[in-house]
């Protein structure tokens, strides 16, 4: 069994990108060939974002800390420490609007 602080890896990975030029930190939590369900710790410096790209498959997004918005062609979402939100099937961006970590669970198409 493994067990892993969110936490305290959100706020390791939110130093990592108030210091790094691209303004993010990432780790890979859950991944492998041999698996399908994948998770991502994602910290982003207020005010960088992910710039538009394509749902690789079934995905979800959840906020940890601070305040993001994800973008979908028209739409947009707000969301904030404690708020999920399943990822269109289309493209999309992800900005930070403050200092933020999110959670990114996935299981890519077959």
């Amino acid at each position: 069994m493994q067990a892993i602080s969110l936490t305290r890896l959100a706020d390791d990975l939110l130093a990592t990108a108030r210091k790094a030029d691209s303004g993010r930190g990432a780790r890979s939590l859950h991944s492998g060939r041999d698996r399908r369900l994948r998770q991502t710790l994602l910290a982003l410096r207020g005010g960088r974002s992910l710039d538009e790209h394509d749902n690789p498959g079934e995905a979800t997004l959840q906020v940890l800390v601070g305040q993001v918005r994800l973008m979908a062609g028209d739409e947009s979402w707000e969301g904030h420490a404690g708020d999920l939100v399943v990822i269109p099937q289309s493209r999309h961006a992800l900005h930070a609007v403050t200092d933020a970590a999110v959670l990114l669970t996935l299981t890519p198409r077959p």
